[in-house]
């Protein structure tokens, strides 16, 4: 097989092989994921990738991944083979019956048959009860008796039990769980994930074929190594793996020779690192215009380029914004600017030709005299130095945070950096005009590394970074947990989770799938406590804490979660009308929807709902949704279950101190005691 058979241009395979692409497919983790001609698939056997998709038809996150999917057999064709392996989650009480309807339409009508049912049971996913999967199988024309028969004697459980048993084995007990080649991925993630791994392995593909390996058997060879389970417990590796510190203030500076957006003196200063041609750098723009919209002048957003060498209209079109902003000032730049990223997918120079009239500049001219390569190239280099060697690569008073993170992301980290900046100023370390340097002056100018197995910051806020990046250890937060407060898990659970969530926030519904797993790997050890964070700019936010609330009162707490994993579930549907909520509400069997209502418009709750909130500033703590507190320690975001589980054996890991520490008091004899009277107690004694 020659390499002009596959669909890669030149400059991305140059891009690829540059940047490592084909040793980092060879050194990665893998799992030998068996298929068969059997399963259901689409793509050929012969594609340079194999995506395995454990899935189900009543999981919200599995349906929001599938426009993703789409999205990439569209870019991928004939290179990309996804097949569908059956997960039916215990508590979607309806998922089992839709994969045997699935499996079914398999038997009778083979793939198409397949895949024809799996589209309209996503597009249906709120109605899955018998009678409506009676009416999807005579939708697709199959034989009813058949599918009675199926359903009722439950001909297809053992296949699907099967592929349950293999997601167990391998660990992806929660769904959607995806292996591209063998390497995992957890989760409706972006598409951009999905693109890194995938052009990664589509180059180790290629090298493979060129060494003689043969299309069929091609998959088979990539996994034929991986593992086939997963391991019980971490191994340590044999020398200590690095990683980057993701709480490292950088130093960033910022000059009249960056265009910005917002105030000099805002005390959040936002540096983006970008390229015009990048997609994930356009994508990045919406949540840009959000932030800016929501704060104001609290925020200055500022533009350093960062042209990637495999993007060969990105140089150009730096160019010319950059004489935009040389001859005609910010505002031309910032014209140029979303001129460029409007029209990414034609950036020739014909384009760029009209882009350059609309805001009066001579590109080509500045091309020919080599105008502003020298600030570009300083940009890159500045870029190269600290480490921001993607695109987009965003730092928020000098933390860094990579790639087209959603906005979930950037408000954590600008809301902490909002109160840094305030307590700098109040304590007279910096003024308002000098905040942003103040901050930023000591940071890092190359990456930080740590170890990776040491958890940073998922347990602290932002730290500072002093001299060489020695980090602040990390704060223990006081927020004691309501006795009355709605829960999962035993009452008398050793560890308790403070869960701090939006009922609104796409995020906070992201991580129920993994608190659930949570939940199954520390069964006796964790509960976990809703506790109410509606953010502003969630308009239906506040009401649906409150109704829920009173759904609590009114109803108990298997009610209260019923309603939470509902509005989860269906938080388009209200996202902007208030009369959603209630349509929503009112599907859920059991309540009274009349007084949840009345309960709301007289803000009964509302005093409860601020209390949580309240329960936090004083604390010291500044959050976004979703944050977690577990015996003090800190975790924001919808992090992987890795995260959750590192918190959990690190407060074990204390407690377990704290008892033998405990016991070795209790064991000091009498007279010891005696002669110790008086003095005082150490922390190690304390216990604390």
């Amino acid at each position: 097989m020659s390499l002009p058979r596959v669909r890669f241009s030149a400059a991305l395979l140059g891009a690829l092989l540059a940047s490592g692409g084909a040793a980092a497919a060879q050194d990665v983790e893998r799992y030998n994921i068996p298929v068969a001609a059997t399963d259901p698939q689409l793509g050929p056997s012969t594609a340079l990738v194999t995506v395995v998709t454990f899935s189900e038809f009543q999981c919200p996150f599995c349906a929001r991944v599938q426009e993703t999917l789409r999205q990439l057999r569209e870019r991928y064709g004939q290179e990309l083979r996804i097949v569908f392996r059956n997960n039916p989650l215990p508590f979607h009480q309806n998922a089992m019956p839709a994969a045997e309807l699935a499996m079914e339409a398999y038997a009778q009508q083979g793939s198409q048959g397949f895949w024809r049912a799996h589209d309209l049971l996503f597009a249906n996913q709120r109605a899955l009860e018998r009678a409506d999967l009676e009416r999807y199988a005579a939708e697709l024309r199959l034989d009813l008796g058949r599918v009675r028969t199926a359903l009722e004697q439950h001909t297809h459980r053992p296949r699907i039990d099967a592929d349950v048993a293999l997601a167990q084995r391998i660990g992806a007990r929660g769904t959607p769980a995806f292996f591209i080649n063998g390497r995992q991925l957890m989760g409706a993630q972006p598409i951009d994930q999905f693109v890194t791994i995938i052009d990664e392995e589509r180059l180790h593909a290629v090298t493979l074929l060129n060494r003689g390996v043969s299309r069929a058997e091609l998959y088979a060879r990539i996994v034929a190594t991986g593992r086939s389970e997963a391991p019980a417990v971490p191994t340590a590796p044999q020398q200590p793996r690095r990683r980057e510190d993701p709480d490292t203030v950088y130093r960033v500076p910022v000059t009249n020779l960056q265009p910005a957006l917002g105030p000099r003196d805002a005390p959040v200063t936002l540096v983006v690192f970008s390229d015009f041609q990048c997609p994930f750098c356009a994508r990045l723009l919406p949540t840009l215009r959000e932030l800016r919209a929501t704060y104001g002048n609290q925020l200055r957003i500022v533009w350093r380029d960062n042209p990637l060498p495999f993007h060969e209209r990105a140089m150009p079109a730096a160019i010319l914004a950059r004489e935009a902003f040389a001859r005609r000032g910010s505002d031309a730049f910032w014209r140029a600017h979303d001129l460029l990223f409007e029209n990414q997918r034609d950036l020739s120079d014909a384009t760029l030709d009209r882009i350059a009239s609309e805001v009066r500049v001579d590109w080509r001219a500045a091309q020919q005299r080599g105008a502003h390569h020298a600030v570009i190239r300083a940009d890159m280099e500045l870029a190269r130095q600290i480490g921001a060697t993607g695109t987009p690569t965003s730092f928020v008073n000098g933390v860094k945070l990579r790639g087209a993170q959603p906005r979930q992301a950037f408000d954590a980290l600008i809301t902490a950096q909002l109160a840094r900046a305030r307590e700098a100023i109040q304590s007279g370390r910096a003024t308002r005009s000098n905040v942003y340097d103040v901050l930023t002056r000591d940071g890092a100018t190359a990456p930080v590394m740590m170890d990776a197995d040491v958890a940073p910051s998922p347990t602290a806020p932002s730290p500072t970074v002093r001299g060489e990046g020695a980090i602040e250890p990390p704060s223990v937060y006081d927020i004691a947990v309501p006795t009355r407060a709605p829960s999962l898990g035993p009452a008398r659970a050793p560890l308790v989770l403070q869960w701090f969530g939006d009922l609104q926030c796409p995020f906070t519904a992201r991580v129920l799938a993994t608190l659930t797993e949570l939940r199954r790997q520390y069964p006796n050890d964790v509960r976990i406590v809703w506790r109410d964070y509606p953010l502003p700019f969630h308009q239906q936010a506040q009401p649906a804490a409150e109704a829920a609330r009173e759904v609590l009162a009114r109803h108990g707490n298997d009610t209260f979660w019923r309603v939470v994993t509902h509005l989860f579930e269906n938080q388009q549907r209200f996202a902007s009308d208030a009369e959603g909520l209630w349509a929503v509400l009112a599907e859920v069997r059991g309540i009274d929807i009349r007084r949840v209502r009345a309960a709301v418009e007289s803000g009964r709750h509302r005093a409860a709902v601020r209390a949580d909130m309240d329960a936090v500033t004083r604390a010291g703590a500044s959050i976004g949704t979703p944050s977690f507190f577990l015996d003090g320690r800190l975790l924001q975001g919808a992090q992987p279950i890795d995260a959750f589980r590192q918190l959990v054996e690190d407060a074990r890991a204390r407690r377990h101190t704290r008892l033998l520490n405990a016991t070795a008091v209790a064991r000091v004899p009498a007279s010891a005691a005696r002669s110790r009277a008086g003095a005082p107690r150490s922390r190690v004694a304390a216990g604390r």
